[in-house]
């Protein structure tokens, strides 16, 4: 498999858990010129811009779960375009989490940034 297969894999594995948590898939993979949002679901009164991370189990470190301050920036600037193209208001309630995927351990990571 290519990264892109292995990446929507990971995607699918990381949208059941959120379905089976009682998180609705609103849209995958929504991507603009500046970047691109993983998933964005509703979690009751909130909007919920998801990045999905995986690493080969067994990994020695955490280092590749990290997101960088520009990749936060990035999928903060796609949200806001996807706010905007959904007629969603400022006051609109939104997160963004961040789902790790470590072999078959998942761990959900609510508001794991905020801007």
């Amino acid at each position: 498999m290519n990264s892109r297969q292995i990446g929507t894999e990971y995607e699918n594995l990381a949208a059941e858990y959120l379905k089976s948590q009682g998180i609705e898939i609103i849209q995958r993979n929504y991507r603009k010129k500046v970047g691109e949002i993983d998933i964005v679901a509703r979690d009751g009164p909130y909007i919920v811009f998801c990045e999905v991370k995986y690493r080969k189990k067994g990994s020695v470190s955490g280092e590749g779960y990290a997101i960088s301050k520009d990749k936060q920036r990035q999928v903060a600037k796609v949200a806001r375009y996807y706010m905007a193209e959904n007629g969603l208001s400022q006051d609109q309630y939104f997160r963004f989490d961040c789902i790790l995927i470590d072999g078959a351990h998942i761990e959900h990571i609510k508001n794991a940034w905020q801007i």
